[in-house]
C-alpha cells in the first residue's frame, strides 16, 4: 500500500504540530456523537487532550459539549480558521445538513453570527468556508455522514450527508476524502481512535487513513455484524430465537440486520468492551448503513432475504451441523483421555522405552 505523505511533515521536522478539532454539533441531530464521545476509553478523549499517548502531536479539541466558553467567544476558533491562524485543523461535522435553497425565509441550522449583519451563518456557510482550508473533513454519526433519520424520505428539510453536499470525490487541503465515522451514535472509541489516527497522519508518523467505498475507515468497518458477533454460531447451526431475552440464539429472525451491516460493536463493545447491541440481546437496525433507516424499516421486521437465509440454515445443513457438533463434545472432546484416567499403572496408557 503506497503511504500518502501528510503536507504538514516539513513542518514537523521544524517545530511541533498542533492540531486543532473544530466541531461543529449544530447540524440537524441530537448530539448523540459528543455526548457517546466522552466515554470512549481507547484511547479516551483525555488522552488526545493531555497528549497522554507518547509521540502524538499537541491537539486542541473546540467542542461545545466539552469546551468552557460560549457564544461569540467559543466561536472565535472557526474565525481564527477562516483567517488562516489555526493551521492545520480538522473540520468535524456532527449532524446532517438541510438544503438551505428550500429553507423560506429562514435558515435549517446555524452556528455563531455574523457580525457585519447581525445574522446567524448556517451550516452550510461555515462548510463552504472551512472544507476548502481543512487539513480533513470528518463527518461523525450517521446523520452527518450519510444523512439519517433527518435525511428520511419526504423530510421538509433536504436533509444530506456531508460526502452529498461536498462531493464524494471531494479531497481535502491534505489530500484526504471526507472521512465518515457513522453510528447512531458513533462508537466512542471509533471516534477518538480516528482522531488521533489523523492527528499523527498530519504530523508525519502515520499513512494516511484507508477508507471504504462509502468512505468508513476500512480497519473499523471491513467486517459485518454478523462476522464479529458471539452470536454467529447459532446462526450456522440454524438456531434463532423466537423471543427476546430468552437466550443468546442469533437474532435475525426478531429483525436484526448484522448479516448486511458493516460494524464493529459486536467485537468492540459500546464502553471499555463492554456492551453493544447484538451483545446484550439487542438486534442490529443497521445505523452504520448509507441506506438507514429508509431501507431497514421496520427495524422489528424479519428482513426477507434474511428469512430466507435463515429457513435454509434451519432446515438443511443447520440441524446436521448442530447434532454431529453437540455430539462430538459429548462422546469425544468434553472428557479426559484414557491416560490421565486412575488404573493400575502409575500412567495408564504410558509405554516407557526401557
Amino acid at each position: 500500500m503506497a503511504v500518502m505523505e501528510s503536507p504538514y511533515s516539513a513542518q514537523k521536522q521544524t517545530e511541533a504540530v498542533t492540531a486543532h478539532v473544530l466541531w461543529m454539533t449544530t447540524g440537524l441531530s441530537c448530539e448523540g456523537d459528543s455526548v457517546a464521545m466522552t466515554s470512549a476509553t481507547n484511547p479516551s478523549l483525555e488522552d488526545i487532550i493531555l497528549q497522554a499517548i507518547p509521540g502524538m502531536p499537541k491537539v486542541i479539541v473546540h467542542n461545545q459539549v466539552v469546551d468552557y466558553a460560549v457564544g461569540q467567544e467559543y466561536a472565535q476558533a472557526w474565525f481564527d480558521a477562516e483567517k488562516g491562524e489555526l493551521d492545520p485543523f480538522v473540520l468535524v461535522i456532527e449532524g446532517s445538513l438541510g438544503n438551505e435553497e428550500i429553507n423560506g425565509e429562514g435558515h435549517w441550522t446555524g452556528f455563531a453570527v455574523n457580525p457585519e449583519t447581525g445574522q446567524p451563518i448556517t451550516m452550510n456557510e461555515w462548510l463552504d468556508r472551512l472544507a476548502p482550508k481543512a487539513a480533513a473533513v470528518v463527518a461523525v454519526g450517521t446523520c452527518a455522514t450519510y444523512g439519517g433519520i433527518p435525511a428520511m424520505k419526504n423530510n421538509p428539510t433536504g436533509a444530506m450527508g456531508v460526502p452529498d453536499y461536498l462531493g464524494w470525490s471531494w479531497k481535502s487541503k491534505a489530500g484526504l476524502p471526507v472521512v465518515c465515522i457513522p453510528g447512531c451514535p458513533a462508537q466512542p472509541d471509533n471516534m477518538t481512535e480516528t482522531l488521533l489516527y489523523l492527528a499523527l497522519h498530519l504530523a508525519g508518523l502515520a499513512p494516511a487513513p484507508e477508507l471504504d467505498e462509502a468512505l468508513r475507515p476500512k480497519w473499523l468497518f471491513g467486517r459485518t455484524v454478523r462476522e464479529g458477533c458471539n452470536r454467529a454460531g447459532y446462526a450456522e447451526q440454524g438456531d434463532f430465537a423466537t423471543e427476546y431475552g430468552s437466550d443468546h440464539r442469533c437474532l435475525v429472525k426478531l429483525g436484526c440486520k448484522g448479516p448486511v451491516v458493516k460494524c464493529n460493536v459486536p467485537i468492540r463493545g459500546w464502553v471499555n468492551g463492554v456492551g453493544g447491541c447484538p451483545n446484550v440481546g439487542g438486534i442490529c437496525m443497521a445505523c452504520t448503513m448509507p441506506g438507514f433507516p429508509d431501507k431497514y424499516m421496520p427495524f422489528m421486521d424479519e428482513d426477507p432475504w434474511g428469512a430466507a437465509a435463515g429457513t435454509l440454515m434451519k432446515y438443511s445443513y443447520g440441524p446436521i451441523v448442530r447434532a454431529f457438533r453437540h455430539r462430538h463434545i459429548k462422546t469425544k472432546y468434553d472428557k479426559e483421555p484414557e491416560w490421565r484416567r486412575p488404573g493400575r499403572q502409575l500412567t495408564s496408557g504410558y509405554q516407557p522405552r526401557w
